[in-house]
């Protein structure tokens, strides 16, 4: 059963963060933001202006009072010390703003909007200093660990992509819809009526492996390999779109949340844990030999048809209600999911110990 911290918002929680001290802030409809002990106390409360949907809430890396949030195509940076209006605000977006990210020096924050534009700032100067793109809406951004110049987005064009912030052209580009893994099976024919818009995406505390959860419930886990990265492993997470992607952080286990309402926790760590000479040509090894075992005297073999079906979850909570968000939090000595959904209360669910 979910522990409820309640008493926050009066509003559906729409994102959250956890800081190195185990301070989490909830950002919620109508520009509303809390913090919240670890006990599920609310330590703090604000009203952003203009009541603004407070979209992402990202706290600094390496200064755990300092708070970014994004509310409208507006970027806020709090105190949390003292959680009045705002230190800083910047506008540097033309639409409202998706995601938020902050690399580990705290010297760059990317925020993604709904026009497809990734604004890059340099935190020092206080100005953009990239402005990247996509085709349509940019979901989400995030900096690469123990890369700070790196980082990677994807959006509702479908499109994975690599940057670095020395380049205006993305490095390496993705298209979920062709990054097919089983071939000729049938879920590529219902691709047309289910197509994989990309939603969320994590990388894991190693910097060089990352998760995507898209439209089509499919959960995909990339490998970056210099310049460019490459399909390592593909499972079908949940029966509709997988809203959330969450690496615990050290680990290999990557929590999802999605639109039918479970949250999942998957190991994936004898996959991706042991660095392979050449990712691709594993891959492509495990293609040809799951498109082999689908066709038996050229019929389907429906039993045969995932390859992938042996990735089965660690752990499977029925939360009920559509994730918005997820995120990972150590509370009294031990690590939980804490889960926002369209009511206004957080849940909070155990995890097994790595």
């Amino acid at each position: 059963m979910a522990v409820k911290w309640i008493g926050g918002h009066s509003s559906s929680i729409l994102c959250l963060n956890v800081n190195t001290e185990g301070l989490v802030a909830s950002g919620a409809e109508r520009g509303e933001l809390t913090l919240w002990d670890g006990g599920g106390t609310p330590a703090g409360q604000l009203q952003l202006p203009k009541a603004d949907d407070v979209t992402s809430v990202v706290f600094s890396p390496c200064r755990p009072t300092r708070l970014y949030t994004s509310h409208g195509e507006t970027i806020s940076l709090l105190d949390v010390r003292s959680l009045k209006e705002p230190v800083e605000s910047f506008h540097v977006n033309e639409e409202e703003i998706n995601c938020l990210s902050v690399n580990e020096t705290e010297s760059f924050l990317a925020a993604a909007d709904d026009s497809g534009a990734i604004k890059v700032m340099d935190l020092e100067n206080k100005k953009v200093s990239r402005s990247l793109r996509h085709s349509n809406i940019c979901s989400s951004v995030v900096f690469r660990p123990q890369r700070p110049q790196s980082l990677v987005s994807c959006g509702l064009d479908m499109q994975v992509m690599l940057w670095n912030l020395q380049k205006a052209r993305p490095l390496w580009t993705t298209n979920l819809q062709e990054c097919e893994m089983e071939g000729d099976s049938p879920q590529s024919a219902a691709q047309f009526f289910n197509p994989p818009l990309a939603h969320s995406l994590s990388v894991a505390s190693c910097g060089n492996i990352f998760g995507c959860g898209a439209q089509d419930g499919k959960v995909r886990i990339f490998r970056v390999t210099g310049v460019k990265f490459e399909p390592e492993l593909e499972f079908h997470g949940h029966s509709l779109g997988v809203s959330q992607v969450l690496f615990v952080p050290e680990t290999y286990w990557l929590l999802t949340g999605g639109n039918d309402g479970k949250v999942l926790l998957w190991d994936v760590s004898s996959d991706v844990g042991k660095q392979q000479k050449s990712p691709a040509k594993s891959f492509q090894k495990r293609k040809a030999q799951a498109s082999a075992s689908t066709r038996k005297d050229g019929k389907l073999n429906k039993v045969a048809s995932d390859e992938y079906a042996r990735v089965l979850p660690k752990l499977t909570i029925e939360h009920g209600e559509k994730v918005n968000w997820i995120s990972c939090a150590e509370i009294k000595g031990s690590n939980k999911v804490l889960v926002a959904d369209q009511s206004s209360s957080v849940s909070v669910y155990p995890l097994p110990e790595p």
